[in-house]
């Protein structure tokens, strides 16, 4: 698949890297869930160019050092007296030998230097500090464990806090990226293909390349490239995470499974998982781990009790849904049975990924202050899917999303919309509408 989007970092990299060269070294973060394209940026940004690319493996420092000694010769042009065996002085080479020379340094699974030598990052920080101001050296790093990368650089204890000059933070492709995908790869393209690509990959790159590379972009050909044995995506959920959560990752799984199956509240998880206070590992898994939201109905007040969790990863989401929780299935190597089960499971599963595309494409019009859903308390039954507060004026759109327009039924929105302005939206100018397939 060819390269897309990431116009904005890419100009970003290359003003990063001219300050670099011509005043003095940079510090630049490189962040993003794994999968998100970190390296494959890094690598456009700096094509052609002078590059020392290092890659931290778990190995004995002086083997992984012994290794760097030799990628920096070969990139560089550098014959490296003597031998360097400890990151320390490969570090202090570099940095050195940048008050002379301008080249890029990039350091990629940069929290793997913890199972190597935590000391590193402290010996790095005092080269750093020592060496930025009079040096040409341009240093991106990145990695594929959210949770350490964040603690290196924002954990007010650990030695690299403050040092880095920029952070750019990797999102997924926006869905106008992903319909010019389907547009260059599939140009007969169904809406429900759109979506289907949508609700399973979130607009991860790797995912919608593996999709691109394989010719499976119809709803059913994904189904069935991502649902068969030695499929990429069967164990991917475990790989992203399992390293994030360490040796808790057996409860932090079953509450990313509850919230999949729609329990979503912190009662409805501790009945299902049976934990008395899951409370801890929520605040974990928004704050530290980023992987769910706490939803609060439009307008709700930031303190508000009436609160829901959600997958914010549309792949998780779906992997802990399908995958993770059919695992007895996969393990018989049943997968022609799971498939049917998600092909049978599609229309509804999808009805819900659709709102989420609506409230995510209204967001790109910038029209609005806040956008989400609203809802009342369960006696009421009273829940909208979308509520967008314009930027200007007491102005609201309201939308109900439905797979097939015949689905809508406007006297009970109309009766929902009257609630909704009675209760939160007084004085406002609401208007309504109904987002089908047929306006992706």
């Amino acid at each position: 698949m060819k390269f897309y989007n990431r116009t904005l970092e890419l100009e970003e990299l290359n003003r990063i890297q001219k300050l670099s060269f011509e005043e003095n070294s940079r510090l630049t973060v490189v962040t993003g869930r794994r999968r998100i394209g970190k390296t494959s940026l890094i690598t456009k940004a700096l094509k052609n160019q002078i590059t020392v690319y290092l890659f931290v493996s778990r190995k004995s420092e002086g083997i992984l050092c012994k290794n760097f000694a030799a990628t920096i010769e070969s990139s560089l042009g550098e014959k490296i007296a003597g031998e360097l065996n400890d990151f320390n002085s490969i570090f202090l080479y570099l940095m050195q030998l940048g008050t002379r020379k301008s080249f890029n340094l990039v350091i990629d699974e940069f929290q793997e230097f913890y199972k190597v030598n935590p000391s590193i990052y402290s010996d790095m920080q005092n080269i750093w500090d020592a060496y930025r101001k009079q040096s040409h050296v341009n240093l991106i790093v990145c990695g594929s464990i959210y949770s350490l990368m964040h603690k290196i650089f924002f954990d007010k204890e650990e030695p690299l806090f403050g040092r880095a000059d920029n952070i750019i933070k990797l999102s997924t492709f926006s869905i106008e990226v992903l319909k010019q995908i389907m547009q260059d790869y599939s140009p007969k393209y169904h809406n429900d293909d759109l979506l289907a690509l949508y609700a399973f990959t979130g607009g991860v790159p790797k995912y919608v390349e593996l999709f691109c590379d394989n010719h499976a972009l119809t709803k059913d050909q994904m189904i069935e490239f991502m649902i068969r044995d030695n499929s990429p995506f069967i164990e991917e959920g475990s790989f992203l995470l399992i390293e994030e959560f360490g040796k808790n990752f057996g409860i932090y799984f079953s509450v990313l499974s509850a919230i999949s199956s729609g329990f979503n509240t912190q009662s409805q998880i501790e009945q299902l998982i049976g934990v008395s206070s899951v409370g801890g590992y929520l605040i974990k898994l928004t704050e530290d781990y980023n992987l769910i939201h706490k939803q609060r109905p439009v307008m709700a007040k930031p303190n508000s009790l009436t609160v829901r969790y959600t997958i914010e990863d549309n792949f998780l989401r779906f992997w802990f849904k399908y995958i993770d929780k059919n695992r007895s299935i996969i393990e018989l190597k049943n997968y022609v049975g799971l498939r049917e089960i998600i092909k049978e499971d599609y229309a509804t599963y999808s009805g819900l990924i659709l709102e989420k595309y609506f409230i995510q494409k209204l967001a790109a019009t910038h029209k609005y202050r806040e956008i989400g859903s609203w809802w009342t308390s369960k006696s009421e039954q009273n829940e909208i899917d979308i509520v967008a507060i314009e930027l200007k004026g007491k102005k609201a759109l309201v939308a109900e999303v439905k797979r097939q327009k015949k689905n809508f039924k406007p006297q009970l929105l109309a009766e929902k919309v009257q609630h909704l302005a009675n209760k939160t939206l007084p004085h406002y100018s609401i208007e309504t509408t109904c987002y089908t397939l047929d306006d992706m």
